[in-house]
C-alpha cells in the first residue's frame, strides 16, 4: 500500500512540473490570443528561433506580466503561457521557465509606459552591438530608431559570465541602460525592444532587424562614411507609421496560413 500511495504521490508530481499550476488551461486574460500570434510571427519572420521571447504587461494587474515557459516561440499555444510577478516569479506555474525572463520583469518595474517586450538574438542586429559603429534608422520603415541606441555590456555589471540575463540585478542594470529608448543592444548577444503595445512590438523588432540587415550591406557596398541615413526629422514623421497595424495583418496571416 505504502508503494502505491509513494507511485501515485510521484505520478502527481510529475504531471504538476509537466502541466505546471495552470494544468494545462490557458489563463482567464484575452491578451493572450495576441501574445501567442507575436510569438508565431515573430518565429515565422526570423526575428525569433529557438530562443528569445516575447512578453505583455498584464492588464489584469499591471504589476504583473505574461510570458510563455520555457519553449521554441513558434510552438507558443495559450496554454503555455504563465502569468509572472515583477520580480519575474511564477505564479502558480512549476514548468521549466526562461532564463533571462528577469529582462522583462525589470523593464516593466522602471518603465511604466512599457507594455510590450522582446528579447531576441537575430545575427543581423548583434553584429552593431561589438563595434563603433552605431545602429541607425536607415530604413524609413525603422524611424522609431532614435539615435545613440544604448549597449547593455554585461561585463561592466557582472565581469566574466555566460552572457545570460539571469536575475533581478542583472535584469536591473540592463533596464538603466535602455532608459527611455524604445531598444537597447546586448554586446555580443542580440537586442531588447519595447512599446506600448503587442503589435507594436511585433514591428518595431521585426523592422530592426530590416534595418539592420540594410545598414550593413550599404556599409559594405559603399564604406560606412558613404551611407544617408534618415533626417531626424525624416525618422520622426516615420515614427511606428501606423502602428504596424498592416504589417500585423500580414504576418498573421501568413502564421495562418502556414497552419492550414
Amino acid at each position: 500500500m505504502k508503494t502505491f500511495i509513494a507511485f501515485v504521490g510521484c505520478a502527481l508530481l510529475l504531471a504538476a512540473v509537466v502541466l505546471g499550476g495552470q494544468n494545462g488551461k490557458p489563463l482567464d486574460s484575452p491578451q493572450i490570443p495576441d501574445l501567442v500570434t507575436a510569438n508565431h510571427i515573430l518565429a515565422n519572420e526570423g526575428v525569433l528561433d529557438a530562443y528569445g521571447h516575447v512578453s505583455v504587461r498584464d492588464d489584469r494587474n499591471p504589476q504583473h506580466y505574461l510570458m510563455s515557459r520555457s519553449m521554441p516561440p513558434l510552438f507558443v499555444q495559450a496554454s503555455d503561457i504563465v502569468e509572472y510577478d515583477v520580480d519575474s516569479k511564477p505564479i502558480n506555474d512549476t514548468r521549466p521557465l526562461f532564463n533571462e525572463r528577469f529582462i522583462h520583469g525589470e523593464i516593466y518595474r522602471l518603465r511604466p509606459d512599457v507594455k510590450a517586450i522582446v528579447h531576441f538574438h537575430a545575427p543581423e542586429v548583434v553584429t552593431f552591438s561589438v563595434g563603433n559603429i552605431p545602429l541607425r534608422p536607415m530604413v524609413h520603415m525603422a524611424g522609431f530608431i532614435v539615435p545613440n541606441i544604448p549597449i547593455f555590456d554585461i561585463r561592466k555589471s557582472a565581469g566574466i559570465t555566460d552572457m545570460l540575463v539571469r536575475n533581478n540585478e542583472l535584469g536591473h542594470a540592463l533596464a538603466e541602460t535602455l532608459g527611455d529608448k524604445p531598444l537597447a543592444l546586448l554586446r555580443g548577444h542580440g537586442a531588447v525592444v519595447v512599446a506600448p503595445s503587442v503589435k507594436l512590438v511585433t514591428g518595431r523588432a521585426y523592422y530592426t532587424m530590416v534595418n539592420a540587415r540594410a545598414q550593413a550591406t550599404a556599409i559594405n557596398l559603399f564604406g560606412a562614411n558613404n551611407v544617408t541615413y534618415l533626417d531626424p526629422g525624416e525618422a520622426a514623421k516615420a515614427g511606428d507609421q501606423d502602428g504596424f497595424e498592416r504589417g500585423w495583418t500580414y504576418w498573421s496571416g501568413k502564421v495562418a496560413d502556414m497552419k492550414k
